[in-house]
């Protein structure tokens, strides 16, 4: 069933129009013309319960302006968003108890506060239970590893120590649903993995739909088996990972660990793309070859150690979409 319903979803936005020429200032000061910018054109999607959605798209596609309106924060021009039953404009507090929002660059802890009396501030924010409170705190600590800093300052804290804070904060009172900004940006390999880890644990105990926006493509095919790509204010993509990556991907790579260095290799229907010793990587079209034929050309010429056969990553396959359609405009 559907938590998260938009229909024909329009946000418009009245700008300045700027006046050139010899009087333009005065011009836009005293006689100021305006223009319309659409930023949300006609999106319509259903989220269900429990799924972890990837929302991506390029720097001014139109991702913040459409999680905006779902916390309620800005209001749309037309059509029907709807969050958990409510109107997120016109119930904002009701809207707001269903909802935790986390933006990687900007912090809703208390700085200069130990991180746990956020957490009991929120609590009371909230109205939550003593027992509620607890039992979260308790879940949420452990499986953050959070112990050892609960009681530090937050201006003191490490910018992964202050993510999971505000992972924690967000979560304490128990939304449906999770906004996730660019949660991993800045933070060091382990770090990343233990957000990662915990959204995936907290999605599959508590049943949490999150929607995740980020240009940290990994997340994504980590985390989502659903993707959601918007382009000009348009939803240009909306279904699995592993789909988009059939449909779209042109090319395969074969590497190849050959038990001698090999010497003038020439392989039909392949791209010789990088050589490391006795390792070779070979980019092959699978529309032209098959991995079974290219593997067999291949052991004919040379004795095989190990080969594995990969698919481009989900950021190139993406990166190419979006060229594509640029050198169409």
């Amino acid at each position: 069933m559907a938590i998260i319903h938009i229909q024909n979803l329009i946000k418009e936005f009245r700008i300045l129009k700027p006046n050139a020429g010899k009087f333009g200032l005065l011009h836009s000061l005293f006689r100021p013309e305006y223009m319309i910018r659409r930023a949300v054109n006609n999106i319509s999607l259903d989220i269900n319960e429990g799924e972890i959605i990837g929302y991506v798209g390029a720097n001014g596609a139109g991702k913040s302006t459409t999680i905006k309106m779902l916390t309620g924060i800005l209001q749309p021009t037309s059509g029907i968003i709807e969050v958990a039953g409510f109107d997120p404009w016109k119930q904002r507090r009701d809207n707001a108890r269903n909802i935790g929002v986390v933006f990687g660059q900007r912090s809703h802890l208390w700085w200069d506060l130990p991180l746990i009396e956020s957490f009991k501030l929120v609590a009371r924010i909230y109205g939550i239970s003593e027992f509620m409170y607890q039992r979260n705190l308790k879940y949420f600590t452990d499986l953050l590893d959070m112990e050892s800093f609960i009681n530090t300052p937050v201006r003191q804290l490490s910018l992964g120590q202050r993510m999971r804070g505000d992972l924690v904060a967000a979560m304490l009172y128990e939304p449906r649903i999770l906004y996730l900004d660019e949660p991993t940006i800045g933070l060091d390999v382990f770090a990343r993995e233990r957000i990662r880890s915990f959204i995936e644990e907290v999605n599959r105990s508590t049943g949490l739909t999150v929607i995740l926006t980020t240009h940290d493509l990994n997340d994504v095919e980590r985390l989502c088996p659903r993707i959601i790509m918007i382009d000009q204010g348009s939803v240009i993509y909306d279904g699995l990972v592993a789909t988009l990556k059939k449909n779209f991907t042109k090319k395969n790579m074969l590497v190849v660990h050959f038990e001698d260095e090999p010497a003038n290799l020439q392989i039909p229907n392949a791209q010789l793309v990088r050589y490391q010793g006795k390792k070779v990587w070979l980019e092959y079209d699978p529309q032209i070859v098959s991995a079974a034929s290219l593997i067999s050309d291949v052991s004919q010429q040379y004795p095989i150690v190990d080969l594995s056969v990969t698919e481009p990553e989900l950021e190139a396959v993406i990166r190419e979409i979006y060229e594509e359609r640029q050198n169409e405009k």
